[in-house]
Parts: C-alpha cells; structure tokens; sequence
C-alpha cells in the first residue's frame, strides 16, 4: 500500500504538519475550555484560537483562564490572567462537557482505550507511569483526543496493559453510565491522523503526514487498522498558520524537540 502524491509543502517540518492535525481536533467547537498535553498539541490549541476557533478558552495549565494567545514556554510572569480558575470550576466544566482535551498516550488500542497508568502486568508492572489521572471522567464527559508523538507497536497496541481513558466498545458495554459525551474524536501520532468513524467504531487512518506511506504507518501498529481505499495527506499548513507557527506561537522552535524531520 502506498500513499497518495505527496502535496507542495517544501520547507514544512514533520513537527508542523502534527501540530496543523492537533488545530483541527478543534475546528467546529465553539466556546468551549481547550486543554493540551504535548508540545504539538499546545500549540494547535494556540493556532486554532488564533485562526478558525476564535472562541475557545485557553487555561495557563494550572488555575487561571488567560487572556490572549500567548507563545509556548512563555514565563508565567508575561501570562495576562482574566479569571480564577480552580479545580472544582475545572470539574464542572468537565461535567457538563464544555472542554475538548487532547491527551498524550503510552498505549492505545483498536476501540480507543489509552493507557497512562503501567505497562505489563498490573499486580507486577514493568513501568509504573503518571496512574489514571482525569482519563476516566474525561473520557465520559466531553470530547476526547490522543497524541502520540512516537507511533510503534509498544504505543498502538491490540489490547491496552491498564484501561486509563475509556474506548468505544467499553463505553458501550457501560451503557448510560459512560456518559452521554463520550467521543474518542482524533488521535495524531508522528505518522498520521486517525479517528473511529466506521460502524464498529474501530480504528482507522484518517490521513497520512507527508513523506509516509500507508505500509508504514500498518508496520508500526499492532492490530489491524481500517484502510479506506483513499487516504489523504495530512493538510499542510497555511502561509499564514506558518507565520504564526514559526513567528509568534513557537519562536523558540520546542515543536522540533519533540518530533523530528
């Protein structure tokens, strides 16, 4: 399997088509409270606010709103806060399912269970990792993305070690108990962009970055993806999206650290 003509984006890095993919988790989402874990999805969140999704709301990652878009790595001393933002306002907002989140992941599987928690065996794991954290109320109550920024088949696995945020066959089996946001939306990996659109809501390529292929992204997965028979590049980036990328969101470059090429 191969991947179609490969667009007129010269100059745009790997870590920049990720971070257009992480924008558009976003599109079409009104006036809603945006988080982001990960260099690239922090700064979609940024560009999205700043192009097409002029309404979301932006945290400094502990207990304000702030006002503005402002660059990634900014000193919290540079922040403009607009309001107190303390957690038991966050789980409200949580509830009631006003925030889309974009949340990293160590594994993921075919119906969209993530794991953050360990990996092997849970009585005698061989890494203990952060725990469940929020994944679970996240995933029951509004929409829910994953970023993977090194996609292998220890991270796209066929059945996660540790279930953190729920899938979509769990959250079926749950019934009314997982909620009635429940929406595993996209998840953005260094190769490509994939969502649960298919009747059994199962995994499937969405778009592939430039300067992959589909048998790359099939090599590097463990369980068997949803190919559709045509596949897109990921977008590329605007003239505009770049300036704002390379010249006001991130003019220290952090996106490249995290992925390459």
């Amino acid at each position: 399997m191969g991947a179609p003509a490969a667009p007129d984006s010269p100059g745009v890095s790997r870590a920049e088509f990720c971070a257009i993919a992480c924008a558009e988790v976003f599109r079409g989402d009104g006036e809603v409270m945006a988080s982001a874990f990960g260099t690239a999805p922090a700064l979609g969140a940024r560009l999205a606010r700043m192009t097409f999704a002029p309404d979301l709301v932006l945290t400094d990652g502990d207990a304000a709103l702030v006002h503005g878009t402002p660059a990634l790595g900014a000193p919290p001393s540079t922040l403009v806060l607009e309001s107190h933002m303390p957690y038991r306002k966050v789980f409200d907002v949580v509830w009631s399912g006003r925030r889309n989140l974009i949340m990293m992941a160590s594994q993921i599987d075919r119906t969209g269970n993530q794991n953050i928690s360990a990996i092997g065996d849970w009585a005698r794991p061989k890494v203990q990792l952060v725990g469940v954290r929020g994944a679970p109320g996240n995933t029951v109550n509004h929409s829910t993305s994953y970023w993977v920024p090194n996609h292998s088949t220890r991270s796209f696995v066929e059945q996660v070690d540790v279930v953190s945020g729920v899938g979509y066959a769990r959250a079926a089996a749950a019934g009314p108990a997982a909620g009635r946001y429940h929406e595993i939306r996209h998840v953005v990996s260094n190769l490509g962009v994939f969502d649960f659109d298919t009747p059994d809501r199962v995994m499937r390529i969405r778009s592939v970055h430039p300067e992959v292929t589909v048998d790359d992204v099939v090599e590097a997965t463990a369980f068997e993806l949803v190919v559709p028979p045509d596949i897109p590049h990921t977008r590329t980036p605007t003239p505009a999206e770049l300036e704002l990328i390379r010249n006001m969101l991130d003019p220290r470059g952090l996106r490249n650290r995290e992925v390459r090429g």
